[in-house]
């Protein structure tokens, strides 16, 4: 008789680890360590972590072979011992020699932030381009660890880190992983082609785009389900969705309706690994095409400041400058007393609404402020059209706004922004 197991993933218990660094903090609006440590714990809790103790040292330059000093090596197998812990998380991106040498002096799974954010997305992906794309960060990422270091990848067994291409790639020489990586970065070129004439036949229709952005978990699809009922996966947890997706957003003013496209995108983090943002470049370039830049915040969020300089610092890293901004502070249910909303600014936006998505707060201002955007880029023209010009007036009911039409002897009169 066959007896059937099923397999499940040991729940892993972590400790998070620091360094501060006192040159990194000219700018409190970039980093603060133990907001980012708080957001490092939202990462592994996304992935399945528990995490059971922190650990952070103070410093003027990271370690270069161990990240952290000996000191805090040996403040970590205490730690370690006393929790039960089966491996450590760093809040920066380890080189492959500090990978190494803290897993041989620690004798457990090493991990960095960069790694989980990767098995995240690999745990999220669901597209083919997103799996893709996901796939890609991940080979090139451990291109840069196979050579020598057999010993510490043997270390990382499952969990956290051996999602998506699997744990077989690492045992494959680089010459095999760099030709798959070619392989992706053709086939993505490919959809990303298709994306082109996608947005090609967009322009044509003179249909405004406005693309969504924002930190991760700020509500980004939320909005979306809300204005357009695009029943997107919405969850209180970091990246859970990855896909770019656009809707028609549809809305009834006094002269008419009026049609936009939203175009959701993946969302920005601190420390946002290099390699996931030229993998999803072609995705976060959408943004790139669109004519204007909805920038949604978490209006709640302590770290307000700072997730907004991450998301323009992230658009300015992709070349996507000079466009129009409007910004939406969501979350705003979370907010009690007029004087913590008179603080929501953007220096940056043209304009700025406070909402709430998820209870359909204040959504009633949006048709107006994307109407106020749309009409500063508009011509305001009187003109009377002649009976024969009729393809001309059905061209601005269609893609314009009409004020005032009157019909006379002579003809049309139209008074319209277009």
């Amino acid at each position: 008789m066959h007896m059937f197991h099923e397999n499940k993933e040991e729940k892993e218990y972590v400790i998070l680890v620091a360094v501060d660094c006192a040159n990194d903090k000219n700018d409190y609006t970039v980093y603060d360590v133990d907001s980012s440590l708080d957001e490092l714990a939202e990462l592994a809790d996304t992935a399945g972590a528990e995490v059971v103790g922190r650990v952070i040292q103070r410093l003027q330059h990271f370690n270069p072979t161990t990240y952290i000093g000996s000191g805090k090596i040996d403040e970590l197998k205490t730690m370690i011992y006393a929790t039960g812990a089966t491996g450590i998380i760093t809040d920066d991106e380890l080189s492959p020699s500090q990978m190494h040498n803290l897993s041989q002096a620690l004798d457990i799974k090493v991990m960095d932030r960069t790694m989980l954010i990767l098995d995240i997305f690999a745990a999220h992906a669901r597209s083919a381009e997103g799996k893709m794309q996901v796939e890609l960060a991940q080979l090139e990422y451990r291109l840069s660890r196979l050579t020598g270091k057999g010993t510490s990848m043997s270390r990382l067994g499952g969990g956290i880190g051996t999602r998506g291409p699997g744990e077989k790639k690492l045992e494959q020489d680089r010459r095999v992983i760099r030709k798959r990586v070619s392989q992706l970065k053709h086939e993505i070129k490919e959809m990303s082609a298709h994306r082109d004439i996608t947005r090609a036949g967009r322009e044509k229709g003179r249909i405004p785009v406005f693309a969504i952005v924002g930190y991760t978990n700020v509500g980004k699809s939320t909005l979306l389900n809300a204005l357009t009922g695009a029943e997107i996966l919405a969850e209180d947890k970091l990246f859970a969705t990855l896909d770019t997706t656009t809707r028609v957003f549809e809305y009834s003013r006094t002269t008419g309706k009026q049609k936009i496209l939203l175009t959701d995108t993946v969302g920005f983090i601190r420390k946002l690994p290099h390699n996931l943002i030229d993998a999803f470049r072609s995705t976060l370039e959408e943004a790139k095409y669109a004519d204007y830049i909805i920038h949604v915040v978490d209006a709640s969020s302590p770290d307000r400041l700072a997730e907004m300089k991450v998301v323009y610092n992230t658009l300015d890293e992709l070349g996507i400058t000079g466009k129009k901004v409007i910004t939406f502070f969501n979350k705003i249910d979370r907010i009690l007393g007029e004087d913590m909303r008179m603080g929501l600014f953007d220096i940056r936006a043209i304009d700025y609404i406070s909402i709430s998505a998820k209870n359909k707060q204040g959504l009633e201002k949006i048709p107006l402020t994307i109407d106020k955007l749309l009409r500063e880029d508009r011509k305001l023209i009187e003109r009377v059209f002649g009976y024969n010009e009729m393809s001309k007036v059905s061209e601005i009911k269609k893609n314009g706004e009409v004020i005032e039409e009157e019909y006379r002897d002579d003809g049309i009169y139209i008074k319209a922004y277009v």
